[in-house]
């Protein structure tokens, strides 16, 4: 059993993906071919946006948008500090200060509550200017961008969307990717919508704004590339990953909903057993990933494990706990989910592919371990 199952889904469109790579090299325009151009256009019609702007990953889809927008020394960025490093790391990399929020408990996403509390206690202290939030559309799962686009207009502060793990799910109707000034994406092989490499996108509807990523993406170009007006970076989507993401769209919605029937499958044979994952009403998640939660989690982890069934701990520990980011400013009263959780989640299986009987065969290890170990502890 794959926890990730990238092979299934390469043998289903295998003759495509054999003449988009071949029809790149033939043609031998590697670096911003044409298909870069036609995937821009693609991806920015299925998320809803005027503009898409390519780049070499999703670490650098997030740094751009600071880049561009002018922040930097003394300035606040605030983020969840449940999530994967490269959220917090692109502010530090910018030379501003991640400003770490606490998650809701059932959705992992952003705590309003503790957002606003991080904001008053920013500018009560007055050391730092809060310029931007980064909401992480967590394990596929669109943050509460109504709260949030609320805020972020009342106290004038950008909003880039972190929708790493979310290109397919979607906030009352509207497409993760297509929240806040600006969508961030990262296309790393696992996510659901994946390239065989390194690569990212952003999306935008300002016209200026998207000019401006597209010069930091490329050395801070002006007229031409020997033309430079910013000091930018070099980040560019290759044209063969270009190309193999033009086929992998091409399905992404028969796997949507086929990630939609995995993990409604997960939350029929577990809600009695654990606690399953939340799905919000009007939201659809991309499932990047599909958790539980259980006090019995590291033992649960290892008897499936002796079963051939992988599983995964994200994340094992907290941004502001981690060395890198330990000095950082954390909002008021702590961050008690986003510290305990880490003991209680477990990532199961979850990908398009994943069969019935093998979600079966997860569901039953997973309901007999539980059922054992309540017997077990009332015993004692």
């Amino acid at each position: 059993m794959q926890f990730i199952d990238l092979g299934a889904q390469r043998e289903r469109i295998r003759e495509k993906l054999r003449a988009a790579m071949e029809s790149v090299v033939d043609d031998g325009r590697y670096i911003l071919g044409p298909q870069v151009t036609e995937f821009e256009k693609q991806i920015a019609a299925y998320v809803g946006t005027k503009h898409a702007i390519a780049c070499a990953n999703g670490t650098d889809a997030l740094l751009l948008p600071l880049l561009a927008s002018g922040i930097g020394p003394g300035d606040a960025v605030f983020v969840p500090s449940f999530t994967f490093a490269a959220t917090a790391e692109v502010v530090a990399l910018a030379k501003a200060s991640p400003v770490f929020i606490d998650i809701d408990p059932d959705t992992y996403n952003i705590d309003i509550s503790s957002l606003e509390a991080a904001i008053a206690m920013i500018k009560a202290e007055g050391e730092l200017k809060p310029r931007a939030i980064i909401p992480v559309d967590l394990f596929g799962l669109g943050a509460d961008y109504s709260a949030i686009m609320q805020i972020a207009e009342r106290e004038n502060l950008l909003v880039i969307e972190d929708a790493a793990q979310a290109i397919g799910g979607s906030v009352d109707g509207k497409m993760c990717g297509s929240f806040g000034k600006v969508g961030s994406t990262s296309f790393y092989p696992a996510k659901p919508l994946g390239c065989y490499g390194d690569g990212g996108a952003m999306f935008t509807d300002d016209d200026a704004f998207a000019e401006r990523l597209r010069s930091f993406a490329f050395h801070g170009k002006g007229e031409t590339q020997y033309d430079n007006v910013h000091v930018g970076l070099n980040s560019r989507l290759d044209t063969l990953q270009a190309a193999i993401l033009i086929e992998k769209l091409a399905i992404l919605e028969d796997e949507m909903e086929a990630r939609r029937k995995v993990a409604q499958r997960y939350r029929d044979g577990l809600h009695n057993v654990v606690k399953t994952a939340v799905m919000p009403e009007a939201s659809r998640s991309a499932w990047a990933q599909y958790a539980i939660e259980t006090s019995h989690r590291d033992a649960l982890k290892a008897h499936l494990q002796a079963q051939g069934i992988p599983t995964v701990i994200y994340y094992v520990k907290p941004l502001h706990q981690q060395v890198a980011y330990n000095r950082y400013p954390v909002a008021p009263g702590g961050l008690p989910v986003s510290e305990s959780l880490p003991g209680r989640i477990l990532c199961l299986p979850m990908h398009p592919y994943l069969t019935t009987d093998d979600q079966d065969r997860v569901i039953a290890a997973i309901s007999d371990f539980i059922a054992a170990q309540s017997a077990k502890d009332a015993a004692e």
